[in-house]
């Protein structure tokens, strides 16, 4: 599995391009911004009423947890009892390609799909009326300070599995991750309460984040509204482990970009799991050493200064957290577009025989992968644009949160060292992206 490295762009130009225009983008922002744009959480259109019930209505919801439901027990039967060659059997595309990279793109445009469609939270439900256990509550209270940590846990064994790990994609081990997954998860989820899945759970953590840049969300008393997408992002609350979710994020996408570069290919055995391990490890790491650095340096400079409020209870990294959502957005589709267009077409393929029974079902079982259905110069310069924007909308509404918490000319003070940190990611992220 695996999207495409032959792209017909330089990355040395590309790279520096890329970097000038975050820079550049940055000087837009300081002389053009001078007030915050995002900060009301109630901004919006509100949806239709006739939309808004639906959206509300308790048997819908459960309609669409059963169906995902029954979808889920299907892909595991067909990982346990489909054809034991990866290449045959869809439950690995459906986990790593259908699941893993289409829910971003849905989260995007619909908001956060998973909490919606997630259902382990229809399983939890029922198991807390047979044990007669409180779904909110649970059994015990969590830490409030656990914040995103669990999630980003989850999500760091989950890359790790399909970045390093060399047998990641056979069949019967992915159902039984997906078979173990819900076992844990349910079961913490009895002992915490429903709080459990927006603290615990990896992949609706994901989808919710995700799922702030759409252009469909909720206020605060729970209207749905059509709003812009930065608006849903800068009500993302400042929960601990924010940040080392989109460090898990960023640094795996550099660990993908490292992975195929001819240096790692000609030096590392693809097998490598302690290098490999240590390198992601790393590499997630740094990017949030790096971001923690570049808080910290904005909190020296307002200090030495006196501006605005405490820097010393505002400038925490928390605070800026969700300015590297769109970062991670962006590297994840640089990363990941190809994959989902040619290995997406795999899984229609798998999908018409899934256990392997000589069945033609929906008529896509003799049809090849289309490797022209996007140009390689069309697929270089679609990454290297996720990546500029990604990192553009970052340093966007770090701004906007800088000028809610302080007058115009120091929240430029507190983003120069975040404008730099961007401006360097930009840098070695397309460099990576383009395997140099």
């Amino acid at each position: 599995m695996g999207g495409r490295t032959d792209l017909p762009v330089d990355p040395v130009l590309a790279a520096a391009g890329a970097a000038a225009a975050v820079a550049v983008s940055f000087i837009v922002l300081v002389k053009g911004w001078p007030r915050s744009r995002f900060a009301d959480p109630n901004a919006g259109l509100p949806l239709p009423q006739a939309i808004t019930r639906v959206l509300d209505a308790r048997l819908f919801v459960q309609a669409v947890r059963a169906v995902a439901a029954a979808v889920t027990v299907f892909i595991v039967a067909v990982a346990f009892l489909g054809p034991a060659e990866t290449v045959n059997n869809l439950a690995p595309w459906v986990l790593y390609v259908v699941f893993w990279v289409g829910l971003v793109p849905a989260s995007l445009l619909f908001g956060p799909v998973w909490r919606l469609l997630n259902p382990l939270r229809l399983l939890h439900a029922g198991l807390c009326r047979i044990l007669t256990i409180d779904p909110e509550a649970g059994m015990r209270p969590l830490r409030p300070g656990v914040g995103m940590w669990p999630a980003a846990g989850v999500l760091l064994a989950f890359v790790w599995l399909e970045l390093v790990y060399p047998d990641e994609a056979v069949p019967v081990l992915v159902g039984l991750l997906m078979v173990s997954y819900a076992v844990l998860t349910l079961a913490l989820a009895l002992i915490f309460g429903r709080t459990w899945f927006s603290a615990g759970d990896g992949f609706e953590v994901y989808s919710t984040l995700i799922g702030s840049m759409a252009p469909f969300g909720r206020r605060q008393d729970g209207t749905p509204v059509l709003r812009n997408p930065l608006t849903g992002l800068c009500a993302v609350p400042a929960a601990p482990g924010l940040g080392a979710v989109a460090a898990v994020l960023i640094g795996s996408t550099g660990f993908d970009g490292l992975s195929r570069t001819q240096i790692w290919m000609t030096n590392v055995p693809p097998d490598s799991i302690p290098l490999g391990t240590a390198t992601l490890l790393g590499l997630v790491a740094i990017v949030a050493v790096l971001f923690a650095g570049a808080i910290h340096l904005s909190r020296r400079s307002m200090e030495q200064t006196g501006g605005g409020r405490s820097p010393v209870r505002v400038l925490h990294p928390a605070e800026f957290a969700h300015s590297l959502i769109p970062v991670a957005l962006g590297y994840v589709v640089a990363h990941y577009f190809s994959f989902l267009l040619f290995e997406g077409q795999v899984a229609l393929v798998l999908i018409s025989d899934p256990f392997g029974l000589g069945w033609d079902l929906f008529g896509t079982s003799t049809q090849w992968v289309n490797y022209f259905l996007v140009s390689p110069t069309v697929i270089g310069w679609t990454q290297i644009s996720a990546i500029v924007i990604g990192h553009i909308l970052g340093l966007s509404v770090a701004h906007d949160r800088a000028l809610t918490l302080f007058t115009s000319r120091d929240a430029v003070r507190t983003q120069l060292p975040i404008a730099v940190l961007m401006v360097g990611i930009t840098l070695t992220g397309v460099l990576l992206l383009l395997a140099v």
